[in-house]
């Protein structure tokens, strides 16, 4: 790949594009100084890259079968086995499908990138591996992450373990799917608007979404960096603490993190929740399609920390009720950036760039039919807004925001926790075979209202499931204030430890 100098008539539109009109020696001087400056691109291009080497030899790599893929939740499997030592020792985990593992292909739910290899290993991969972990594969996930649903991966649907034939939540889908099912121990899920929680949810696992920055984005393809979260998604509590921990910290490549807070979160999750607020939100309930089975059981959820100790009582935040489209503007805005102009990685941050990687990606515009619709209408609603606004509505969703984390700090003034339904309903029935384009739409983002204000308020929440509902998960959402995942497991914990939660 080079850059050289352009010719005359590409200059001329290059300068049109621009809005510029040079003629006569003004065309000519630009001309000269443009072949000039190209050289730069040349001695850059001769310096070899400097990126982090892989630290662990990397198994066969399989694309399972049908028969061995029951659930279409992995895209492929391999085995990566870790230094064998530490907290994660023993454990299996699989990667939501974009996020780079060396040697090992990634498609991130889209035909346009089936074929790309990454050269690097994520530093969650990293960490993992150093933790003592073993990497079992890659998890389907949804066509560039952009579905609640699962239902749009290029393979085709991820089906729910609890009932075949039902959505596995999105974006994280085959990590949801898999982590249920047992065939792994732990997942690491990607959140930009519920994409860790809604599959949690609807497959009745736990799913962390941590606080901004606390986990390094480094090496996992991003949305949006004001909404991008990498975190855990596992069967219990005390397996979610254990790879937050491993997981957790600066890497001195992300620039989401700024002076992150860690703690030793499996030694933090005994002592009860005796004295503990709950606040639990309203508008989080009865919302146009919220399902009174969801809310009962939620509402019974919160009523067990009652006996269990805790102070729970009603709260309202009105600003919650329209705060998903604040999340929506900015995440719009940022696909639209990250999949046009910015090669699928973006630009202006001082974090670890894979220009493999980007070479691949840019060339999806040459196959952009082959994109999912949900992708399809969010690059065209991005594009729109930018064509008739600029990034007006990107700079003021980013301002309001600060306006709607104010909101929920002074909520979590008076409480320790806030507490609402993860999704408002339950697993839907997968789209049929010949679903309108407008069902597609609505299956991949019925569910997100809850999810969504989160992302981006920047505040840490979990999802864990609190009962069962004609044969379905229920989900209930605890959030807790920056930096305070502790009292988020402490919570889950107590109340894992004191019921069965399918019996609820």
């Amino acid at each position: 790949m080079k850059v050289r100098a352009p010719s005359a008539e590409e200059l001329r539109r290059l300068a049109a594009q621009l809005g510029l009109t040079p003629a006569g020696e003004e065309f000519v001087f630009w001309e000269r100084m443009l072949g000039s400056m190209s050289l730069a691109y040349g001695e850059l291009d001769a310096m070899p890259d400097e990126l982090p080497a892989s630290k662990y030899p990397r198994g066969p790599v399989v694309r399972p079968g049908a028969e061995d893929n029951p659930y279409n939740a992995w895209y492929v499997k391999t085995r990566v086995r870790g230094s064998g030592r530490g907290r994660l020792a023993g454990k299996t985990v699989v990667l939501k499908d974009n996020i780079f593992l060396a040697g090992v292909p990634m498609m991130n739910g889209s035909r346009t990138l089936e074929g790309y290899v990454p050269e690097i290993d994520a530093t969650v991969v990293t960490r993992i591996l150093d933790a003592g972990g073993e990497i079992v594969g890659k998890a389907h996930c949804e066509c560039l992450c952009m579905s609640g649903g699962s239902h749009t991966n290029a393979t085709g649907d991820v089906h729910n373990p609890r009932r075949h034939g039902y959505s596995a939540g999105g974006s994280s889908s085959g990590c949801a799917a898999l982590v249920a099912a047992g065939e792994a121990d732990m997942a690491i899920g990607g959140d930009q608007g519920g994409s860790i929680r809604m599959p949690a949810s609807f497959c009745g696992i736990y799913g962390l979404k941590p606080t901004h920055g606390l986990v390094p984005y480094t090496g996992i393809v991003p949305l949006e960096v004001t909404l991008d979260h990498a975190g855990p998604m596992t069967r219990s509590v005390r397996d979610n603490a254990l790879l937050l921990e491993a997981i957790a910290g600066p890497d001195g490549y992300d620039a989401r993190q700024k002076s992150p807070l860690t703690h030793p979160y499996s030694q933090l999750l005994g002592g009860g929740i005796a004295g503990m607020r709950i606040g639990v939100v309203r508008e989080g309930f009865g919302q146009a399609n919220s399902e009174p089975d969801v809310d009962a059981k939620v509402r019974a959820a919160a009523a067990l920390f009652t006996k269990l100790g805790a102070g729970v009582e009603d709260v309202s935040i009105p600003m919650h009720l329209t705060a998903a489209s604040i999340c929506s503007v900015i995440a719009l805005a940022g696909l639209e950036h990250m999949m046009g102009s910015g090669d699928g990685l973006g630009f202006g941050r001082e974090d670890l760039y894979l220009t493999s990687y980007m070479d691949f990606h840019r060339n999806w515009r040459r196959r952009a039919n082959e994109l999912s619709d949900t992708v399809k209408l969010a690059l065209l609603c991005g594009a729109n807004a930018r064509q008739q606004s600029g990034q007006h509505y990107y700079a003021k969703a980013l301002n309001v925001g600060r306006r709607l984390r104010a909101a929920y700090d002074a909520a979590l003034a008076d409480h320790d926790l806030l507490l609402m339904p993860t999704t408002p309903i339950k697993a839907t029935p997968l789209p049929a075979r010949g679903a309108s384009r407008e069902e597609m739409i609505q299956r991949a983002f019925e569910h997100t209202a809850n999810t969504q204000p989160f992302n981006a308020s920047h505040h840490p929440a979990l999802s864990m499931p609190c009962g069962m509902s004609d044969g379905l998960p229920v989900g209930v959402m605890l959030v807790g204030r920056h930096w305070d995942e502790p009292t988020l497991y402490r919570a889950a914990f107590t109340f894992e430890q004191a019921e069965d939660w399918t019996s609820l």
